[in-house]
């Protein structure tokens, strides 16, 4: 970013170039996370789309299937969809008691508690960084 011309399309472009360390997502962490999601997607293009009609039919499918189809690990592995339908609580609830059967059934296999399955009710991105600003404010 210290090339004159890129420095200068980003003043004509009213962009404010970012300083951010490497692998420091503090510019846009939703949009970083996003990134790595379709980055290590198995249908990410291996090539520059041939033009513009072709990028957003691809953005079209990815955004349909990361809201539809893609379980997202921070809201304990249900869909956007679901979790914004209110179907999760549902969802969480049958997983919760799947679980709590099978070790009844097989106590020998569990060691510890089973896993977590109660809605969050906060989505955040970083939720330990969100904690440690609370943290710090009192």
């Amino acid at each position: 970013m210290k090339g004159g011309s890129f420095y200068a399309t980003l003043q004509a472009l009213h962009i404010a170039p970012s300083r951010s360390r490497p692998s420091v997502s503090d510019d846009n962490p939703f949009i970083e996370s996003l990134f790595k999601t379709i980055k290590y997607r198995p249908q990410h293009p291996l090539k520059a789309f041939a033009n513009i009609e072709d990028a957003r039919a691809f953005a079209d499918r990815l955004l349909t299937w990361y809201n539809t189809d893609h379980r997202h690990s921070q809201i304990r592995y249900v869909t956007p969809q679901e979790r914004h339908e209110g179907r999760d609580v549902a969802i969480l609830a049958q997983r919760q008691q799947v679980y709590a059967d099978a070790r009844q059934r097989n106590p020998h296999r569990w060691s510890a508690g089973t896993r977590n399955w109660s809605r969050i009710e906060q989505v955040t991105l970083n939720p330990h960084r969100v904690e440690q600003v609370q943290s710090s404010k009192r």
